[in-house]
């Protein structure tokens, strides 16, 4: 018969075979079915601050960003990150040349790989990675490097191996995919890895990706350190940042780059053919959000950190082995002390065993052996949720 499309070769292109159904709608699909509480994707379950909601409704009122907002973003939001920067780290940007609104941080990763990268470019990205990362690699033509973060037991945190990320460095090695506050490992990369970092990217001419999504997420002694702002970083680097994670509105998303204007040119090229535009009410609001004072950004961090404890302290009754993060909001826990070794078997049952969902670590690895025993919690929702989950969990107990 003739007319007919061809299904003897698969629809789903080469590059992306290996990405199918993300293990987020998988465990949140979960979590509806089995009426569990869901600990696994990370987005909180109350909203940000009021004013910064009603700023966004004040924007649709007066007609703000209704239409099409101007490609590189609304100049308010712009200068507001351009200004949040200097504020904050000493960094100077240009808010017309040197920084770029995006659909949130996905799509800021995705034009950055799509802009950046060549096929058969090699990226060297830290071992677990957002699963986006993987995806976009992918999409542009370049080869993934995973360079794998290991638990320290001493510490009970997960480590860079700074020789090894030197060693993973080729001839073909385009750039570097760096993320710190580190999801899902809540590893906050010091000033001294961060330092080594950086002179490798100079030495050997690299370009380097930042994703920072989590910068106002640090706790305890933490230090976030952007990398743009040691010797020789500023002109090759790709800082990332997002309201989502810092304000609680996770769905307006609304993300940025701030780079060297070539740089931002670049992913600009990509960016135009991805969305063009997006959020434009929300845009305004962020630019309030971004301007709120000290106060605000201490309070959060602070009622994170309690969160963190509370749900530390459930998962160490109920026998995990936790590794307390330093930044981000989720929890790495290793579940061998549980009497288990397959975080996928443990996760899919979980909901079933005590009516909690999680995510397993091994989503997150090229090496999924090395991530086998390992479980992500997210502890960014409600005291009263994070209680019952962590009294459910305890039934877990050996």
């Amino acid at each position: 018969m003739t007319g007919m499309t061809s299904t003897a070769r698969p629809f789903l292109n080469r590059r992306l075979t290996a990405f199918g159904t993300t293990i987020f709608a998988e465990m949140s699909a979960l979590a509806v079915r089995t009426g569990s509480i869901n600990l696994g994707q990370g987005f909180p379950d109350t909203d940000g601050p009021e004013e910064i909601r009603e700023a966004a409704v004040r924007a649709l009122r007066d007609g703000r960003g209704n239409q099409y907002p101007p490609g590189p973003g609304v100049p308010e939001l712009r200068t507001a990150v351009a200004e949040h920067q200097r504020r904050r780290y000493g960094l100077s940007f240009d808010p017309d040349t040197e920084v770029l609104v995006t659909a949130g941080a996905t799509e800021a990763i995705a034009a950055s790989l799509l802009a950046l990268l060549e096929p058969g470019d090699e990226v060297v990205a830290l071992e677990p990675y957002y699963d986006s990362y993987a995806a976009c690699i992918a999409m542009a033509g370049g080869t993934r490097v995973p360079v794998t973060l290991r638990p320290d037991p001493g510490e009970a945190r997960f480590r860079l191996d700074l020789d090894e990320l030197r060693d993973a460095v080729t001839d073909r090695t385009r750039l570097l995919l760096i993320n710190t506050p580190h999801n899902p490992t809540g590893t906050v990369l010091t000033r001294a890895e961060l330092t080594a970092i950086a002179e490798l990217a100079v030495e050997r001419d690299l370009l380097v990706v930042t994703d920072e999504v989590y910068e106002h997420l640090v706790f305890d002694e933490a230090e976030h350190v952007p990398l743009a702002t040691l010797p020789g970083m500023r002109e090759r680097t790709v800082t990332i940042g997002s309201a989502g994670k810092t304000f609680s509105f996770t769905g307006w998303k609304v993300g940025w780059v701030t780079a060297a204007p070539a740089l931002v040119t670049a992913v600009r090229a990509a960016k135009q053919y991805l969305t063009y535009v997006a959020s434009g009410p929300f845009q305004y609001a962020v630019a309030e959000a971004l301007s709120l004072p000290d106060s605000y950004f201490e309070e959060f961090r602070a009622d994170m950190r309690a969160k963190r404890e509370l749900l530390a302290g459930g998962l160490e009754q109920a026998g995990f082995k936790v590794f307390r993060p330093a930044g981000t909001y989720f929890i790495t826990t290793d579940i061998r002390p549980l009497g288990e070794s397959d975080g996928f078997a443990f996760c899919r049952s979980l909901p079933e065993r005590c009516g909690v969902v999680a995510i397993p670590n091994a989503v997150f690895y090229d090496h999924r052996e090395q991530g086998a025993p390992f479980v992500r919690f997210a502890f960014c929702k409600r005291t009263g949720v994070l209680e019952e989950a962590a009294s459910r969990l305890k039934t877990l107990a050996p």
